[in-house]
Formats: C-alpha cells, sequence, structure tokens
C-alpha cells in the first residue's frame, strides 16, 4: 500500500469535518464538478503527516495553487505569513464575502495572503461564484 494512501472512511471524516467544501475558497462540493481535494496543510515534502489533524478539505483550484506552500506574502506589508490554518483558525476572522459573495477578501494579514496566493478571486472562479449567486446556492449559509 502507497505511503500516500488515505482511507475512504478518513477522507470521508475530513469531508464532514468541514461541511463538504472548500476549507478556503467555501466552494461547496454540491454545486462544483470536481472532487474535492485533501490537502495536507503542513505538505508531505515539507515533513508533513497523513494524520487526520494534518488533512483538510480544498477545491481543485485552492489545493493546485497552495501546492506545497505554507506562508506567502501579504500584498500590503509585504510581510511573508503563514496561510490560513483551517485546524486552528476561524475562516471569519480572515476572511469576508464581497459583491454579495463573488469575491473573497482578506481581513488579517493571514487572510490576504492566502487570497493572493491560492489566487480566490480569479476571474473564472468568480464568474462562477456569480452564477452560484443568481440561483441561490453561494455564498454558504453559514458565511451569509
Amino acid at each position: 500500500m502507497s505511503p500516500h494512501y488515505l482511507s475512504p472512511t478518513l477522507r470521508q471524516r475530513v469531508a464532514e469535518t468541514f461541511g463538504h467544501r472548500c476549507v478556503y475558497c467555501h466552494t461547496a462540493q454540491r454545486i462544483i464538478g470536481p472532487l474535492l481535494e485533501i490537502d495536507h496543510i503542513l505538505p508531505q515534502s515539507q515533513g508533513g503527516s497523513s494524520a487526520e489533524e494534518n488533512l483538510a478539505l480544498a477545491c481543485p483550484v485552492c489545493n493546485s495553487h497552495k501546492s506545497a506552500l505554507v506562508e506567502a506574502v501579504d500584498p500590503e506589508s509585504g510581510a511573508i505569513v503563514p496561510l490560513f490554518n483551517p485546524r486552528t483558525q476561524v475562516w471569519a476572522e480572515h476572511f469576508v464575502w464581497l459583491e454579495a459573495g463573488a469575491m473573497i477578501a482578506g481581513v488579517t494579514i493571514c487572510g490576504r495572503a492566502t487570497v493572493v496566493a491560492l489566487h480566490m478571486n480569479d476571474a473564472d472562479v468568480v464568474a462562477a461564484r456569480r452564477l452560484w449567486i443568481a440561483v441561490g446556492w453561494h455564498p454558504p449559509m453559514e458565511d451569509r
């Protein structure tokens, strides 16, 4: 068995822990085509394990941009800061929705750096969010 293997049971627990939505952009599994992915908060390439407390759920866009990143540059201060950690930090303390849920803004140094590093306001993603908003699927009820 591969050292990167995660059991279906563990994957399900992680999905349930995070409400079946991306921990970064809060996109729900039910409204996107591709399946949400398991993200290693501390990447395996940097010594992170596949223990449940190091795992999160991420959409393919956020996860592909996060890749092996653990920190990024805050666009306002220029400081290099840790990315948002969904296991230890609260989303609403670092991010807010703008334009009725189409755009995400970071309200802390960590939030701003994460928004930029993960391309959370990519034009195609924002266009999709606008469609989801129009039919009442977005933003998530917990964020309204």
